[in-house]
């Protein structure tokens, strides 16, 4: 459904208020190979880099992309603004990760409250066009 709405409206989501936050990460199973999107709210830093968090709504664990992404780094993601990009993911850490993660927190209280509800740390991943 909300696949469906971004490719409708341009990359805008108005469900759950998403607006323009959000890109659709292309990801192949790590195992499978199987092709799948995953519709993700991102943070753009700059005009080639994008910014996603593995939050999993808080979650115990790890959402299933977050290992395809590892899996398989070379990777697409639709844009709003720039239509279909080719991207290299990886993971940040340490400092790089806890800013990462600031910008989503700071973004969305959302983030906080996925935050609270885990005990993991939460990923945050580095989209680079290619």
């Amino acid at each position: 459904m909300i696949i469906d709405e971004f490719r409708a409206n341009g990359g805008t989501v108005t469900t759950a208020g998403f607006g323009r936050s959000l890109v659709l990460v292309h990801h192949a199973g790590a195992r499978s190979g199987e092709e799948r999107v995953a519709p993700l709210m991102a943070i753009r830093t700059s005009d080639d880099v994008w910014l996603i968090a593995a939050s999993a709504a808080g979650a115990p664990k790890h959402p299933a992309w977050f290992h395809n992404l590892i899996a398989h780094p070379d990777t697409e993601i639709e844009t709003p603004d720039d239509g279909l990009v080719p991207v290299r993911a990886r993971v940040l850490e340490g400092d790089e990760r806890d800013a990462g993660w600031a910008r989503f927190t700071s973004a969305s209280d959302g983030f906080k409250d996925y935050e609270r509800r885990t005990t993991r740390v939460i990923p945050v991943v580095e989209l680079t066009r290619r």
